[in-house]
């Protein structure tokens, strides 16, 4: 006579569907597609500045812009990408990425747009966004 066993939709270790849907839901990642740029950065504060060291290599400086409004920061950027090779006149290989890119944070204080200085090199942007000086916070009693 076969045994009998109870039927639990919770238990893992039920082989017949175990690796059913294994792997189903995971990205599907072409090889030979160019990978996006992505736009890195670090942001440092001290006493009177914020610094944001952005990594954006092989962008024009022309094709990069700041925006500083109070507390936020935009960045953002063109990326005009070709690379081609050749031997020959025979094109072997093309590859081309056109695209924006864009990065928007919000900080503690407002920033002195005035002070704020920008400087690109070598494919790094660095920030220096001085805090902006203004009334000191008051403290309520409570009575």
């Amino acid at each position: 006579m076969a045994n009998l066993t109870r039927y639990d939709p919770f238990d893992l270790s039920f082989e017949p569907f175990d690796n059913l849907f294994r792997g189903f839901i995971q990205p599907v990642r072409f090889d030979h597609q160019p990978q996006q740029m992505q736009l890195r950065m670090d942001v440092k504060e001290s006493d009177s500045a914020y610094n944001v060291h952005a990594e954006i290599p092989g962008v024009k400086k022309e094709d990069i812009h700041v925006a500083i409004t109070g507390k936020q920061v935009s960045i953002s950027a063109e990326v005009k990408k070709e690379k081609e090779e050749k031997d020959g006149e025979k094109v072997l290989r093309s590859e081309r990425y056109h695209g924006k890119l864009f990065r928007s944070f919000t900080l503690d204080q407002d920033i002195d747009d005035t002070a704020a200085t920008a400087k690109y090199n070598d494919g790094v942007l660095d920030l220096t966004l001085p805090k902006r000086k203004g009334a000191a916070s008051k403290k309520l009693n409570i009575q």
